[in-house]
């Protein structure tokens, strides 16, 4: 269930996650520009790892939508970042962001901001990816999107790797990955279709 959070005198955490292609960045924008209708103090933040929005300071979806945001290579330098009396703050990819994000995040709403934070929870091997897993566990509210699997049309919440590549982290997009249903992901792992599954591994992003 999509929450409407409204303005609170009290913080909280909300994770939009679920696979690629499912909409995350997406949500989150939306959250956000009603939080700026609200006249709401908001600050958004954008992992300097992820490139693919191009040159400049913009979160940006795949159906173009996009809004200010602070590029930052870590979680300190967020810290150092983040302005006074922000109200609202939202991250996106988050999963890229080392573990002191769960610090910060949590350190934020217990002063009484509102944190909405995006990112994949699991990487192209399935495996638990970055701090999402521990963020979701300490949120007031998760939504697990889903994207649509791209070989069957069904629901999808995993990220299969199609490009070659043994790191966790690749950046990429439909070039690279595609969104598929547990029981086509499976197929694929038994006829080692993908790259870092099956018989030969790699993880994704």
């Amino acid at each position: 269930m999509i929450r409407e959070q409204g303005r609170s005198e009290g913080g909280c955490i909300e994770v939009i996650t679920g696979g690629m292609f499912s909409g995350k960045s997406e949500e989150l924008v939306r959250r956000l520009r009603r939080a700026l209708i609200g006249r709401q103090r908001v600050q958004v933040f954008h992992i300097a790892t992820d490139t693919r929005c191009g040159e400049g300071d913009v979160l940006r979806t795949r159906d173009n939508r996009s809004l200010s945001a602070v590029t930052v290579t870590s979680s300190d330098e967020m810290r150092q970042k983040l302005s006074l009396g922000v109200e609202v703050v939202g991250i996106d990819e988050a999963q890229f962001f080392d573990g002191g994000l769960v610090e910060l995040v949590t350190e934020l709403a217990d002063l009484g901001v509102r944190v909405i934070v995006a990112g994949l929870d699991l990487d192209f091997r399935r495996r638990p990816f970055g701090p999402i897993p521990e963020l979701m566990a300490i949120a007031e509210y998760v939504d697990k999107m889903h994207a649509v699997c791209m070989r069957c049309g069904g629901p999808a919440q995993y990220s299969l790797r199609i490009a070659a590549g043994e790191q966790q982290v690749l950046v990429g997009d439909v070039e690279s990955y595609e969104a598929r249903c547990r029981r086509c992901y499976a197929s694929s792992a038994e006829a080692g279709e993908a790259s870092g599954i099956g018989s030969r591994q790699e993880p994704a992003r």
